[in-house]
């Protein structure tokens, strides 16, 4: 089965998805070489001008020809938040060490919290956070600095006008649940603050990974037709900030969310018309997976501003969840797309 460009961009069939399709296509064909140098100017932290040369890995497939993978139920199972005021979701993530549990939060303007809940939409919790909620935009799961232990990453890496220098991804030991009657309340004490510069300057972003064979972080840029994806190597500091890494350049309209299966083997990447998935070869990195040719995974087009995209944790489907501030009526839901 394959994907053309009317269901590629098919969010109210209108003439700017239409017209931001055929930029891509025209783009795809234009540029669809192997490697590609991008000089940009880049500012630093004192406002000066920089013109630094990015080199940006460019996969050669057609992104309007891409098959439909079979290995997800094409309709969800979908049910509504118990709590009415998380109105700006941005992302969503599996607990590894809290069976069914799942890590959610409102973006810019809103408490500086993480949520927990689970596909059924369950109040199971708040998470008070010590660090500022400048634009979360997104939520992962992974392995850290200390072996054996999981960890929260989040994702300060919203930035609608690029003008911030730098990007801070927090990091912190996932909360052990066991015996606690919820909802809970608990205050995070300890977070690690991963400062991370781009080196093309300022770009906006909502797509959080984080590799669980090496620990690497990954940022994918929300960019018209076009996604950037970066990564910084582990291990990351925590005393200075770390310039990021480019990696690939993607033909992806809007990415608002991402990521890795908890074995390694899978990546979503999703905007709010479409969900990218790709499953890897034995052995392939998270940087060589993403120049692999992906598939169209299921999307209901149930969601009015679709935010979050997470594996669950037990390798069982994935979640979506959306934004609702803005769309009057509208509820916040958590939809789950079952493995076959």
């Amino acid at each position: 089965m394959t994907l053309d460009i009317t269901a590629l961009f098919n969010k109210n069939n209108n003439m700017n998805h239409i017209k931001n399709g055929l930029l891509c296509f025209l783009l795809f064909f234009a540029f669809g070489c192997k490697k590609a140098i991008t000089t940009l100017p880049a500012k630093d932290t004192t406002g000066n001008t920089q013109t630094q040369q990015v080199q940006f890995a460019r996969p050669s497939y057609n992104p309007l020809r891409l098959d439909t993978t079979t290995a997800f139920e094409k309709v969800p199972v979908v049910n509504d938040l118990a709590r009415k005021d998380i109105i700006e979701i941005s992302g969503v993530a599996a607990s590894r060490i809290n069976p069914g549990v799942l890590y959610i939060h409102n973006d810019s303007g809103n408490p500086d919290q993480v949520y927990l809940t689970n596909g059924n939409g369950d109040n199971i919790g708040t998470l008070n956070m010590p660090v500022p909620n400048r634009d979360w935009e997104d939520i992962a799961v992974g392995p850290g600095p200390e072996p054996g232990k999981t960890y929260v990453y989040l994702g300060d890496i919203g930035d609608n006008h690029t003008i911030y220098p730098s990007i801070h991804i927090y990091r912190f030991l996932e909360p052990d649940l066991t015996g606690l009657t919820y909802p809970v309340t608990l205050n995070i004490i300890a977070v690690d603050d991963i400062e991370l510069k781009y080196p093309d300057g300022p770009i906006n972003a909502e797509t959080l990974m984080v590799d669980p064979a090496t620990r690497d972080i990954y940022i994918a840029s929300k960019q018209d037709n076009l996604s950037k994806i970066y990564v910084a190597k582990y291990p990351q500091s925590t005393a200075s900030a770390t310039v990021l890494t480019p990696v690939v350049e993607l033909y992806f309209n809007k990415a608002t969310g991402g990521d890795i299966s908890p074995d390694g083997t899978e990546i979503l990447l999703r905007s709010n018309e479409l969900i990218w998935y790709w499953k890897l070869p034995a052995g392939t990195s998270i940087s060589a997976g993403l120049m692999m040719k992906p598939e169209v995974a299921p999307y209901a087009d149930n969601e009015p501003q679709g935010e979050g995209v997470g594996f669950a944790a037990d390798g069982s489907g994935y979640y979506t969840d959306t934004e609702i501030k803005g769309y009057p009526g509208k509820l916040a839901t958590m939809s789950f797309y079952k493995r076959k």
